[in-house]
């Protein structure tokens, strides 16, 4: 019986409320101070007897009216009503398409169309009747849900000859429900990314949004608001220009269907290949790849058509595009840049514009390059190295007094000295061969032509030559013999300078081989 608090007029006007004035159940309950609850139960007893507002004749008489919506139905009267509710629940999920918009094309095709709130009301009646996993509606190309499968496969390590558990990824579109799975040695970040790239690959398109799980490989600290997510993840995230947000915690609706998707995957895929032995990965992704495309070219039960279907109708076409080229997995990490504007990265060093000496920056890194950036701005970018020690340098990040070391080579600086004399000449080849590093070379040599520019070329020529006769073979002591003016004293001009041998621990000499 109904509520004793309810009157009879009140229940009228619940369905006047709802059919005429096109209030929502929540603002009928404020209005008339009843629960949600009393409300929709009368509204869907209103349902099944094909009642609305105005209500006819039959049903002015408050008393028939009270039996009615009270009493329990011993034989269920079939609301059958003449929509074909999955083919709307299909519709709903293309892009800005809406009830409103159903039932206007409906009304047109009919003479004594159902009122929009009716509508409205007999298809959420269905959709309650609907598995959990139907219930949603997702937009075309708006989501797609990522997990992994509780359960693993067993494979054979080609490498060691092992049995290892492969771990079973598993993404879900959401409109569509057209599904990919692969399996990966793990679900450590670099296989959850790798995951993601070859998902994408495989949809031909990217989705507004990613609904992974609070999985540690992507999500940072899992927060109900505000989730925090893994650099690499959201680097990925930005390079495909999508958007992702983590289930809730303990909010299973978030994910229904990653894990419908899931529970698909295992019963219909992973069943199939219990008996199988894998030897790697490959073999058991050729395996999985076979058994997806009959999975989503197997026919819906409640639904028209298949996945695949499905897919090419609703989801593909407004997929955004996807990059040129796949993401390429990259690591972060903080480097201070050191004093002479180079900063390390796994031993070998790569320099920045000399401005940002001593300033905390960080290092993007693929297998192939390397970037530098600084509170949100890219300051330098480099051909990734691995030889350890050395260093990758730009010229345009060093400071215009270095800079002009690297406008010199080993051919300029001879040329340079051969017009001064052989003693400069000698001197010149004996810097640039003997130094750890070319360009402490070049910076004695560069010393050696301000001499020349300081003293004039005459005195530097014979500077150089009383330094090579005492065994003196550097820029300070030619700088030293020009300030006290020894190049002239008499040991100096004993003799002409001649070209000596070079002396330098590669050059073997003509008694080497005796």
């Amino acid at each position: 019986m109904p509520n004793k608090g309810v009157t009879m007029c009140k229940l009228k006007t619940v369905l006047r409320l709802y059919y005429e004035a096109k209030l929502s159940q929540r603002k009928i309950a404020k209005s008339l101070q009843l629960s949600v609850g009393v409300v929709n139960k009368y509204l869907q007893r209103a349902i099944e007897y094909n009642l609305s507002w105005p209500l006819p004749a039959e049903y002015e008489d408050e008393a028939k009216l009270a039996v009615t919506l009270s009493a329990v139905a011993k034989k269920t009267v079939s609301p059958e009503p003449a929509f074909d509710f999955k083919e709307i629940h299909q519709e709903l999920k293309r892009k800005s398409t809406t009830l409103q918009l159903l039932w206007e094309e409906y009304s047109a095709t009919t003479s004594n169309p159902t009122s929009y709130s009716h509508f409205c009301l007999l298809y959420r009646s269905w959709k309650k009747t609907q598995p959990q996993s139907m219930r949603q509606t997702h937009k075309a190309g708006d989501k797609v849900f990522v997990d992994y499968a509780g359960q693993t496969v067993e494979v054979v390590d080609p490498d060691t000859g092992e049995i290892r558990k492969a771990q079973i990824f598993v993404g879900v579109l959401g409109a569509s429900n057209y599904t990919y799975a692969e399996a990966t040695w793990s679900q450590q970040l670099p296989d959850w990314i790798g995951s993601h790239v070859r998902m994408l690959n495989f949809f031909g398109g990217v989705p507004a949004l990613i609904v992974p799980d609070n999985l540690r490989s992507g999500v940072n600290k899992a927060c109900r608001y505000e989730p925090e997510i893994n650099q690499t993840y959201a680097d990925f995230i930005d390079y495909y220009k999508t958007a992702v947000l983590p289930a809730r915690p303990v909010k299973p609706k978030d994910k229904a269907k990653a894990e419908n998707g899931v529970l698909i995957v295992e019963r219909w895929i992973l069943a199939r290949l219990r008996n199988h032995k894998f030897i790697g990965l490959a073999e058991l992704n050729q395996a999985i790849a076979e058994l997806i495309h009959y999975l989503n070219q197997k026919p819906f039960k409640k639904l028209p058509g298949s996945r695949a279907t499905a897919f090419a109708e609703i989801d593909q076409p407004v997929l955004n595009p996807l990059p040129l080229y796949p993401y390429e997995y990259a690591n972060f990490k903080k480097a201070r840049v050191h004093i002479d504007y180079h900063v390390e990265l796994e031993h070998h060093y790569y320099s920045v514009p000399y401005a940002f000496i001593g300033k905390e920056i960080n290092i993007r890194f693929t297998t192939s390059r390397m970037e530098c950036w600084y509170q949100g701005r890219q300051i330098a970018i480099h051909v990734r190295s691995y030889k350890k020690g050395a260093h990758t340098t730009l010229p345009e990040h060093m400071p215009k007094s270095h800079r002009k070391h690297m406008e010199w080579t080993p051919g300029r600086f001879l040329n340079w000295a051969a017009q001064i004399g052989l003693a400069t000449t000698s001197l010149v080849k004996h810097l640039l061969e003997n130094k750890p590093h070319p360009e402490q070379g070049y910076r004695s040599c560069l010393g050696l032509l301000n001499l020349a520019k300081r003293f004039g070329e005459n005195r530097l020529e014979k500077a150089c030559s009383y330094a090579l006769k005492i065994g003196a073979k550097t820029r300070r002591s030619v700088e030293s013999i020009l300030v006290r003016n020894m190049e002239n004293t008499a040991i100096a001009s004993s003799q002409v300078y001649t070209e000596l041998p070079i002396d330098h621990e590669n050059l073997r000499g003509k008694n080497y081989y005796n």
